[in-house]
């Protein structure tokens, strides 16, 4: 100690130095080839979803359970230690597994009937950088009397069968009816060819979708078939019927801009809400698409005389023109119809694709125009707002039929009356995202017109005579007034 006290201010400044770059060396890398810097994550992960849902009702007796993180989790720390399910204070048995970045929790037997479940997953999960889950998630749900005996079934892909001109970059999704046990998804069940050729890839399974993204990219003019087997498996141990099979043929191009967003089967909606849906007058409303509220009941669809269906299922409105296709509700419940548990699954993939758009990193374009994009011509890519974003006059989004465009808004996005987002160059509706956060939500004036598939965290409202070519989605209400919704083709 003394000897270095005798040292001089200088001379303990070189001496700091030396040891800086000496610590540093010992990070990297010793390969010879350069110096390797590991990026450390110390963000702790959360849990983006459950199923059952939190105080969900009339869950099926041979239901499992299971919670999709943020991020990939260290599967050694998720076991049934760490994933609980309880009875009052009786633990139920059961055994746990990890995969993807989902967690299943399968009971022993089936569950009681009428009774009420507690499930945990506590602070002891941790993601591969050592970050634990900030604080335990529980959640309670209610079964029901029965059992789902009930296959699943594909409701849609992407690319949809016999499709043409798919870009060479693309990967292939396959939406389900219900939510899948995860460990049922995997290269083996989920396959792509090229003829008799497998193609290489990995596969990723969240909500109620499966992604299968191939390790190059594909050939040019070239026919491909996706295969989703019978080794695929519902929450409660239901099989697919049968092989689900589709084919597809590559254009020449690669697709510009970020991977479109998953809406699992929120897509098979052209209009979701959560507590409101309400049309007045309903004189010049025309919905093209079904339309579906939950957790709210049907007597919160307003502004339609509805007529329910024999089944029980669904509902239509008089005059049918009002809505070209079925009106559901969390309370269409009759003769056993799963429409409410539908709902609940179609709400939490609108949650989980908001999410997505609202977690995409990188964007290409920050605060362009300080949040006012009137008269702009946008490219496909990432834009983000830390503001409201407002359209004064026309927008055109310009690009090809695969390209993507998602805007991250912080705040609101209010369209002018008779002002339009115009597409040119072939884009596509359902390449479009507009993920809305505001505390208002989302406003299309009087004869405006929109393009694309809107998430938004509260409402949207459309004025008079207003009209579209997308989707709305809110976590709230949606307010018509003689518009014009027409959902994307596929």
């Amino acid at each position: 100690m003394k000897i270095f006290e005798s040292i001089t201010q200088p001379l303990k400044l070189f001496l700091a130095f030396l040891l800086v770059i000496f610590v540093a060396g010992c990070l990297g890398s010793s390969s010879g080839s350069g110096t390797a810097i590991t990026t450390v994550s110390t963000t702790a992960p959360t849990i983006s979803s459950v199923y059952p849902v939190s105080v969900a009702t009339g869950v099926v007796l041979n239901t499992t359970l299971n919670a999709t993180f943020s991020e990939s989790m260290n599967p050694l720390s998720i076991t049934s230690a760490t994933f609980t399910l309880v009875q009052g204070t009786t633990p139920v048995s059961g055994s746990v597994n990890y995969s993807g970045t989902t967690a299943t929790f399968y009971p022993t037997s089936n569950l009681i009937a009428s009774t009420v479940y507690t499930a945990s997953i506590t602070t002891g999960v941790t993601d591969t950088f050592g970050n634990a889950l900030a604080v335990t998630k529980t959640w309670s749900f209610t079964t029901g009397t029965t059992a789902d005996l009930v296959a699943p079934t594909v409701l849609s892909t992407v690319p949809t069968n016999a499709a043409t001109g798919v870009a060479l970059n693309s990967s292939v999704n396959a939406i389900f009816s219900k939510p899948i046990d995860s460990l049922t998804i995997s290269s083996s069940t989920f396959t792509v060819k090229q003829g008799t050729t497998s193609v290489a890839g990995t596969v990723n399974y969240s909500g109620t979708t499966a992604v299968f993204k191939p390790s190059s990219n594909l050939a040019a003019n070239t026919t491909y078939t996706a295969t989703i087997s019978t080794g695929v498996k519902d929450l409660a141990g239901n099989a697919l019927a049968s092989n689900d099979s589709w084919s597809f043929n590559t254009g020449t191009t690669l697709a510009v801009g970020p991977a479109p967003v998953n809406l699992g089967t929120a897509g098979t909606y052209a209009v979701l809400a959560e507590t409101l849906i309400s049309a007045t007058p309903t004189a010049g409303t025309a919905i093209t698409g079904n339309v579906g509220i939950s957790p709210a009941a049907a007597t919160y669809i307003q502004g339609f005389s509805l007529t329910l269906d024999p089944t029980g299922c669904f509902s239509t409105p008089t005059p049918s023109t009002l809505v070209t296709g079925k009106l559901y509700a969390a309370d269409y419940n009759t003769n056993g119809c799963p429409t409410p548990a539908n709902l609940t699954t179609a709400i939490g993939d609108m949650l989980i694709a908001y999410n997505d758009a609202a977690g995409r990193t990188s964007p290409d374009y920050t605060e362009l125009g300080a949040g006012n994009i009137s008269g702009l011509i946008l490219a496909p890519g990432l834009y983000k707002w830390g503001t409201d974003v407002v359209v004064n006059s026309n927008v055109t989004l310009n690009g090809g039929p695969n390209d993507v465009w998602i805007f991250q808004i912080a705040g609101n996005l209010t369209v002018a009356s008779a002002t339009s987002v115009l597409l040119t160059g072939g884009a596509l509706p359902k390449n479009i995202f507009w993920q809305v956060a505001g505390g208002v939500g989302v406003a299309l004036g009087t004869t405006s017109h929109f393009e694309g598939i809107i998430l938004a965290a509260k409402a949207i409202t459309l004025k008079t005579n207003a009209s579209g070519n997308g989707r709305l989605l809110a976590q709230t209400a949606v307010t018509l007034d003689a518009d014009v919704v027409t959902q994307p083709a596929p």
